[in-house]
């Protein structure tokens, strides 16, 4: 009996997903056993039009070269995993959506005109479905492996809705939010990264995206309370998560001070 196939697709983004998939180290031989990889470029497999059970996908559609490639994934896949920040919401890319980029490329590359760009970043669901969605800059690579387990044998895979700050209390750490006045997004940030940045005294920047049911409203308010300016509070929250819906709608309802401040 075959084993499922599976492939794992790169577009817009750093690799920093693929990168936890290659230093899984013997849970990567766990993936392998699973799963026949019939495409994964980082581990020196390329077949990009093979036919899977199980896509992966990591990063963001920036360019007309993803919003062609990504539909050949889905149409070359059963089910498609969205891996990272950059699948799930557009990532950093998507800072373009909020921020005047124009003059981004030409302070960047030599040759601009050599980049097709698109004018927005977009989340692999802005364009095809998507199965699961693991969110996260980077991944975890437990829950990838948990998920892929739970697919393989027919379940859906569980993930923590809850937030950063129970990861918080749990380990034990002070709260750099109250301690500090740090301006931390851990209260509306889906838990899954183990608190990482608030263990080492940093505030959290919603790397795994929105927790469930997160009040953006009434924290953006409190770090108005705490000093930052209203401009900052807004584009706090459209950083590594910019393309995700709570956090863009706090965003556009925070225009108007955000412009006001800036005038």
């Amino acid at each position: 009996m075959s084993k499922p196939s599976l492939a794992i697709h790169k577009l817009t983004s750093c690799s920093g997903c693929q990168a936890v998939i290659l230093n899984l180290g013997e849970d990567l031989l766990t993936l392998a056993r699973l799963l026949e990889i019939r495409h994964f470029v980082e581990g020196g497999l390329c077949d990009p039009d093979a036919q899977v059970d199980i896509a992966i996908v990591e990063g963001s559609i920036s360019t007309p070269e993803d919003e062609t490639r990504i539909r050949r994934v889905r149409d070359q896949s059963r089910l498609l995993i969205a891996v990272g920040a950059c699948a799930c919401s557009g990532g950093v890319q998507a800072l373009r959506n909020v921020k005047p980029s124009a003059d981004w490329p030409a302070a960047t590359y030599e040759r601009p005109e050599d980049f097709a760009t698109l004018p927005h970043s977009s989340p692999v669901s802005a364009l095809v479905r998507v199965d699961l969605m693991l969110w996260g800059c980077p991944i975890n690579g437990r829950q990838l492996l948990a998920a892929v387990r739970s697919l393989l044998l027919g379940a859906k895979p569980v993930l923590p809705g809850e937030k950063v700050c129970q990861e918080c209390k749990r380990a034990g750490h002070v709260c750099v939010l109250v301690t500090r006045d740090a301006p931390c997004l851990g209260p509306v940030t889906r838990a899954g990264c183990g608190a990482l940045c608030p263990a080492t005294d940093a505030p959290c920047y919603t790397c795994f995206g929105p927790a469930e049911q997160p009040n953006c409203t009434a924290l953006a308010r409190q770090l108005l309370d705490r000093g930052l300016p209203a401009a900052q509070v807004a584009e706090r929250f459209v950083s590594i998560s910019a393309g995700a819906e709570p956090f863009q709608r706090l965003w556009r309802q925070w225009q108007i001070p955000v412009r006001e401040e800036k005038s």
